[in-house]
């Protein structure tokens, strides 16, 4: 049996990410015109052989073909021909149809007659006569599992059938595990080698069998399993439901499971003494480095005692470096089930001792090796945890922490530890339900000894993700921060990312006395706040009255991204307003493929989109900003990060803005209206206010334009502690243009000239300049506009508006040759962005120019594409989102993304509108 055939129950007819396997097989046995196949099925043990066996026999069936099957049993190996009684049982009234010689040699072979051994050719010829008497009537399949466990007697007589098939209808499929020593192997049958399940397919399988799993379990199961299906099935299934769902710790060695224990470890428990311990050192060591291996164990034993787990196939060296490697990670991890607790600690004990150059190893292992309280190691594991974290390994951090509270003699330490492995858990590792379980730890660990900045700071982020408001989660932290035992020191960590959690808090209150409180306690900080702590604030708390200061430090600090993913997501929020993305987006771009890939933490991952989504708006790489917003929206929904939703919305709703789907913009705006409005999330309502501003401009509603630009910002004021008021400037300055109100136009200007916004970044000059142009005059409105498509950058939006600005005055001085040359660049970049009110503006722009070449009408737009239709379609009939990936063959995370992409669209925010507006598009 393989684990596949779970799943398969609840999905008849579909072997997860088995497709392109199942389809080779087929066209193996169906696609050739020379009438019979043979193929041997090979992989490792559990890699799904069985269940493509099954299959290819249930399609067989099927489609009328007879299946003949026989499993090799170990403990019949030793009689001879019991393989073969098993295949030929069904047949057994149809050897009358062989001639005597034949029929008895078969009858005496498979234990139903009586007589002289027959000869081994004779037995074989018999059995081939007797598979081509009944295929010419019916074709056949024999179906042979586990074949290396089958007699020799048996083997030799299918490798003489297989070698024998064609120009028959018989078709002959075998399974065998690798590196077997079965004779079959060499009997010249074709071998297709099955290989692992893919990252993607691995993740659907798990949770498709365990739909409840933690995504940080889920992470490491796959981790564990590497592609094999019986593992990533029977990994969890001997977990419980508290492990399962995160809400208790997962042992550092995951428990196997009765049929995974059975492959594995039963082979490990055979080993001699010496060859089982050095083994587990090396398991437990982790790098394959025999030099470390061999010198932990200190003569105990040494390579030469390998032999037997050599000849078992359970470990292969190597020796240009000399390494030791297992065949698959669960040979280490039954290893070390199989050892005792003290077997354990002795051997991590061992390789402690001789790791006095690496300190972060020598930490992990001296944790493992100490049972009883002990400050020094737990402040090595401490030490250790804060490097892991500077590497990227958020959730090895929040291990190493959670070890190191285990260790601390004194509750007060043990509660810090705890509360700053949940605030890495929330801030980093992306595990909201772990990071609430280890708070609570802390808590309960020092109930007496007061609230430290790690356990505030958590227990604010875990507030606002929650049904809780910004206003009591900010006073939260800032009550702890004021009254906290920290001396204002700026080297203080837990501090700097209370402060950090604090500018978060910041940004979706936009209330501010928040911010100024933020403010005093930067000032505050001794000697001085540090460098990224300060731009952080200056260029994204209010960008127009301290991002000038800010700039200058930060792009010092872009000159060096570096590796370190905390800094770089904070060097990207700082980068938002003022222009910088583009500095860090090959790193994020790194970022966001790591957590795709599960090798970052899903919290790194939604920062490195949203800024990739920023970025990509600015420069006009609209599909692929809505694109990863929708990957941002399904992740969101998978892994809990409920407010992040709203910037990934504002995405979204801005390229629909532009775009003219006013539909799209309504509803986004709702949504995110629904979600800030309760929580007091003040700066989230600008985004939504933003994006109307710019969908009514678009359409050409100027005094709607013009009330919700008043609403960002009041004109003549760049409304403090509202950045995005930045971007939507030139929007507001135009609305007021084009309404009449040239005064409140100019007040507008000269509020951005007093905050010297031209200096933040070339993109805010060109609005800027734009700005001054519309209310300036004669030929130095011109010169204007001149110097506004002079700025450095791709900002193909903002210069298409400014080129369409520019033909417009130009026709109106008669220069119509230079005016329609503006005005068609601006109309190609409205063209490749899908900014349709834009591009009939611009067409409206040229007609009035004489110019009628590039006037005609814009076809006419679709409004799903054909597999969003479908999905829409069966969302719609009330399937889940697995229910559709299957009978659509995709993966539920995709479906997800795309019915993020469709609600837009079609102008909901529910499945339960799904049905009605799927109703009024049709003909």
């Amino acid at each position: 049996m393989n684990v596949l055939d779970r799943p398969v129950r609840s999905a008849p007819g579909r072997l997860i990410g088995r497709e392109r396997d199942l389809e080779f097989l087929r066209a193996h046995f169906t696609g050739s015109p020379v009438h019979g196949a043979a193929l041997l099925l090979s992989g490792e043990a559990g890699v799904g052989k069985t269940a493509l066996l099954n299959a290819l026999a249930a399609e067989s069936v099927r489609s009328g073909t007879r299946v003949l099957r026989a499993n090799g049993v170990e403990f019949e190996a030793d009689i001879p021909y019991a393989g073969l009684n098993q295949l030929l049982v069904p047949l057994f009234d149809s050897f009358e149809r062989l001639g005597p010689g034949h029929r008895d040699a078969l009858r005496v072979a498979v234990g139903i007659g009586s007589g002289p051994p027959p000869g081994p050719l004779l037995v074989s010829t018999a059995t081939l006569l007797l598979l081509r008497l009944i295929a010419a009537d019916t074709p056949l399949l024999v179906v042979v599992d586990d074949i290396p466990w089958l007699d020799r007697t048996t083997i030799a007589v299918l490798g003489f059938v297989a070698r024998r098939l064609v120009g028959s209808r018989i078709g002959f499929l075998a399974a065998s595990r690798l590196a077997t020593d079965s004779v079959f192997e060499a009997s010249g049958i074709k071998e297709y080698r099955l290989r692992p399940l893919d990252d993607a397919a691995a993740a659907e399988l798990v949770a498709h069998t365990y739909p409840g799993i933690s995504p940080s379990v889920r992470r490491r199961i796959a981790a564990e399993a590497q592609g094999n299906p019986l593992a990533l099935a029977e990994l969890p299934a001997a977990l419980d439901t508290d492990q399962r769902a995160a809400r208790a710790a997962l042992p550092a060695v995951l428990p196997l499971g009765e049929r995974l224990h059975k492959l594995f470890a039963d082979r490990v428990a055979g080993l001699p003494a010496p060859t089982r311990e050095l083994l587990l050192v090396a398991a437990l060591d982790g790098t394959g480095d025999l030099a470390t291996i061999e010198a932990a164990l200190s003569g105990r034993a040494g390579v030469d005692d390998l032999g037997p787990a050599e000849r078992d196939r359970l470990v292969h060296l190597s020796t240009g470096p000399r390494r030791l490697a297992f065949p698959h990670p669960l040979i280490g991890s039954a290893v070390v089930a199989q050892a005792t607790a003290a077997d354990r600690r002795r051997a991590h004990q061992s390789l402690a001792d001789v790791l006095g150059e690496q300190p972060e190893r020598r930490a992990w292992h001296l944790g493992e090796a100490t049972v009883a309280p002990d400050e020094t190691v737990a402040d090595q594991l401490a030490r250790a945890a804060r490097l892991r974290l500077r590497r990227g390994d958020a959730l090895g951090a929040v291990t190493a922490l959670t070890r190191a509270a285990g260790l601390s003699p004194s509750s007060a330490d043990r509660s810090r530890r705890l509360a700053e492995a949940a605030y890495i858990g929330v801030d980093s590792g992306g595990e909201l339900a772990d990071a609430s379980r280890l708070l609570a730890g802390s808590r309960r660990a020092d109930p007496g000894g007061g609230e430290s900045l790690y356990a505030a700071a958590t227990a604010a982020f875990l507030l606002v993700n929650e049904e809780g408001d910004f206003d009591t989660a900010h006073r939260l932290l800032t009550g702890a921060v004021e009254t906290g035992r920290h001396g204002w020191d700026a080297s203080d960590p837990a501090l700097v990312e209370a402060l950090f959690t604090l500018i978060m808090l910041c940004s979706y209150t936009g209330e501010p006395p928040h911010w100024e409180s933020l403010f005093r306690a930067l000032e505050r900080l001794t000697p001085q706040a540090p460098e990224l702590l300060r731009v952080c604030a200056q260029t994204y708390a209010d960008p127009a009255r301290t991002g000038a200061v800010g700039v200058r430090t930060l792009d010092k600090l872009l000159s060096d991204v570096g590796q370190d993913a905390n800094r770089l997501i904070r060097l990207g929020t700082s980068s938002v307003f003022v222009d910088r993305l583009a500095a860090s987006r090959t790193a994020s771009q790194r970022l966001a493929a790591q957590g795709r890939a599960g090798d970052a933490p899903v919290r790194w991952h939604l920062a490195a989109l949203i800024h990739l989504c920023l970025d990509y708006f600015s420069t006009g790489r609209w599909a692929e900003a809505t694109g990863l917003a929708a990957e941002g929206l399904a992740l969101v929904e998978e892994y809990g990060y409920r407010f992040f939703a709203c910037k990934f919305q504002y995405v979204q709703a801005l390229v629909a803005a532009a775009q003219g789907d006013t539909a799209t913009v309504d509803a986004l705006g709702r949504e995110i209206d629904r979600w800030a409005a309760p929580r007091g999330a003040h700066g989230v309502r600008s985004y939504a206010c933003h994006a109307r501003g710019l969908a009514a401009l678009s359409e050409g509603d100027f005094e709607s334009a013009y009330r919700y630009g008043a609403e960002l910002s009041p004109p003549g004021t760049l409304a403090p502690y509202v950045p995005n008021a930045l971007w939507g400037a030139l929007d507001l300055v135009e609305a007021a243009v084009r309404t009449g109100r040239d005064a409140e136009a100019a007040a507008h200007i000269a509020a951005m000239r007093d905050c010297a916004v031209g200096t933040l970044s070339p993109r805010l000059n060109m609005l800027f300049l734009t700005c001054e142009a519309l209310i300036t005059p004669g030929d130095e409105a011109f010169a204007l506009l001149d110097q506004a498509l002079a700025q450095p950058g791709q900002w193909p939006f903002e210069a298409a508006r400014v080129r369409l600005v520019h033909g417009e005055r130009l026709r109106r001085r008669r220069a119509r040759t230079e005016a329609r040359a503006q005005v068609t660049k601006a109309l190609e970049a409205f063209e490749e962005l899908g900014a349709r009110p834009w591009q009939e503006r611009a067409r409206a722009e040229l007609r009035a120019g004489g110019d009628t070449t590039r006037s005609g009408a814009e076809p006419g737009r679709t409004v799903l594409t054909a597999q969003e239709w479908e999905i829409a379609r069966l969302a719609a009939t009330g399937l889940t989102n697995k229910q559709i990936a299957e009978r659509l063959f995709l993966s539920h995370r995709t479906i997800g993304t795309h019915l993020y992409q469709i609600y837009p669209k079609l102008g909901i925010n529910s499945r339960a509108a799904l049905r009605d507006a799927l109703a009024a598009l049709e003909p």
